[in-house]
């Protein structure tokens, strides 16, 4: 049965006002390579100006259980430097506690360098930063919002960055407040995954924290303290991508073009926001319609407006790549925050940027990325087990409320705030 009339006039309408809410971007015609081919790394690393690095280890970490005590055992154990990077710092005792501990280890004579985003860490307690300041740490604020650079609030440092002694990297999508504590099961708390690395690959993640702190102090740090001398850690090969608005902010958005229009068996994506621009829900529906089995997992329905309006905007675009044979499912017991991808059980991407026009052209995100069956089938497990606490969305039922998609509409260009 085809759609009704009023439904159709939603879809137009859609269609008409959503290109609106976008930043343009040229229609890329990817090459014909697959996952796993030495011509597939050669193109992802020319398209996103960085390679794999050799002689790494990671350990995946699920949700605040594992996440907060990784990051505290490695702040407590710093003997020269921290620097930490988080776009979203909030109040609580995880905040405090991170906050004691990263006092405690610049009293100790520990070089400890802080950056938080002004407008994500807007409620972080001032008291917090004057702890730190006053324990001797160097806090600063990334692009603070003022009258006369209203501009900014566009361009935000959405990096999550640890780095311990230039040696010990962590990264993911967490921030620091009681909403990432706990198994990612139990509402008002956050499902996240996030990555603890060594090896040679942690310099990498270093650099992106040096990027954004010469951009928010003009303070450039170097030296053997920030950048010593790594020796081998395992046997990963780990990519590292940034991306920015300074360098056309592409990196990210093609990372995951590739990577899709290179898939040949299948696609399992974790994402909260799911807006992607034409072109990518082209690619995702294209690889549908070839075979490729693609499954999607995105917020489901949890409180507050912030995140329903995104969610909102998300099941807008969710129409075309059903229609294509794409599976949806939303993630129910809380909010799902983790930003994961394994295309071809063999290539994954752990980090921070969503699948929207913020991440895609307006804020610094920073994503790492494996060529390891092994570290892909412990993505898999983990997606399997979400799996079992979503709720399918089927093409029908999108059908049924798309009209009310239209409600939103005026309210989707703020999703790129969120």
């Amino acid at each position: 049965m085809g759609m009704p009339w009023h439904a159709w006039l939603a879809v137009v309408a859609l269609c008409i006002a959503l290109p609106g809410c976008t930043l343009s971007r040229p229609d890329y015609l990817a090459p014909d390579i697959a996952v796993g081919e030495s011509a597939f790394v050669r193109a992802v690393e020319a398209h996103t100006l960085s390679g794999l690095i050799e002689g790494n280890r990671a350990e995946v970490l699920l949700n605040g259980d594992e996440i907060f005590p990784a990051m505290l055992a490695a702040i407590r154990g710093a003997r020269t430097t921290i620097t930490f990077a988080n776009f979203s710092w909030e109040d609580g005792a995880v905040a405090r506690e991170m906050v004691q501990a990263l006092a405690a280890r610049c009293r100790a004579g520990v070089g400890v360098n802080i950056l938080v985003d002004a407008i994500g860490s807007s409620a972080m307690p001032k008291a917090l930063g004057r702890t730190l300041a006053a324990s001797g740490c160097h806090f600063a604020r990334y692009k603070p919002v003022r009258p006369l650079t209203i501009k900014r609030v566009n361009h935000r440092n959405h990096r999550r960055v640890l780095v311990v002694d230039g040696r010990i990297g962590f990264t993911g999508g967490t921030g620091i407040g009681e909403k990432w504590t706990g198994d990612g099961r139990g509402a008002g708390h956050w499902r996240q995954t996030d990555v603890r690395v060594e090896g040679p690959i942690v310099r990498a993640l270093q650099a992106a924290f040096v990027e954004d702190w010469r951009e928010a102090t003009t303070l450039l740090l170097g030296g053997d303290a920030y950048f010593p001398v790594l020796e081998r850690r395992g046997d990963l090969a780990i990519q590292s991508v940034k991306s920015s608005p300074a360098s056309g902010a592409t990196e990210a958005y093609l990372l995951f073009l590739l990577a899709i229009e290179s898939a040949r068996t299948s696609i399992k994506i974790t994402n909260p926001y799911f807006v992607p621009d034409a072109r990518m829900a082209r690619a995702l529906a294209e690889a549908a319609r070839r075979g490729v089995d693609v499954t999607l997992i995105t917020a489901g329905a949890v409180s507050g407006t912030q995140n329903q309006i995104v969610r909102k905007a998300s099941q807008a675009h969710f129409g075309r790549v059903l229609e294509a044979g794409v599976k949806i499912h939303e993630y129910g017991p809380a909010m799902l925050h983790a930003k994961t991808m394994v295309v071809d059980d063999q290539w994954v991407s752990i980090g921070s940027a969503n699948l929207d026009n913020a991440s895609f052209a307006l804020n610094n995100e920073l994503n790492v990325t494996f060529l390891d069956r092994r570290l892909a089938r412990r993505l898999s497990e983990i997606f399997a087990n979400d799996l079992q606490s979503t709720t399918p969305v089927t093409l029908e039922e999108w059908r049924r409320h798309v009209f009310r998609h239209l409600l939103y509409l005026p309210l989707i260009p703020l999703r790129d705030q969120l």
